[in-house]
């Protein structure tokens, strides 16, 4: 239903420029170690819930971004190939991925 209201909100306003569903990084969140986060999504779920994005917004939301500070090199490849069409960039002295135990995010290396 979250997808279907945003959708909705789009159809009345126009104001979004992309969708950007953000994957919980859980590995040293303080919310996850004190045990009232479960952990973040797997891959499989991440790419789901980008490609369920992509189908359900369709053309009203034209952009759907992936982060590759979340979601790693490959697995923003992969979500570029399942409905993604953006790739978020490199964050200068990014700390709240990396705080939360993300190992991507300083840089990207050609």
């Amino acid at each position: 239903r979250h997808l279907a209201r945003v959708r909705g909100l789009q159809r009345r306003t126009g104001g979004f420029t992309e969708f950007v569903p953000l994957p919980f990084v859980h590995a040293e969140a303080p919310i996850f170690l004190r045990g009232r986060a479960r952990a973040g999504p797997t891959l499989r779920e991440s790419l789901l819930t980008h490609a369920v994005a992509r189908l359900g917004l369709d053309r009203d939301v034209p952009n759907i971004q992936v982060s590759w500070v979340k979601m790693g090199r490959e697995g923003a490849a992969v979500a570029l190939r399942c409905g993604c069409n953006d790739l978020g960039g490199t964050l200068m002295d990014e700390s709240i991925s990396r705080a939360a135990g993300s190992a991507n995010g300083q840089e990207m290396a050609p």
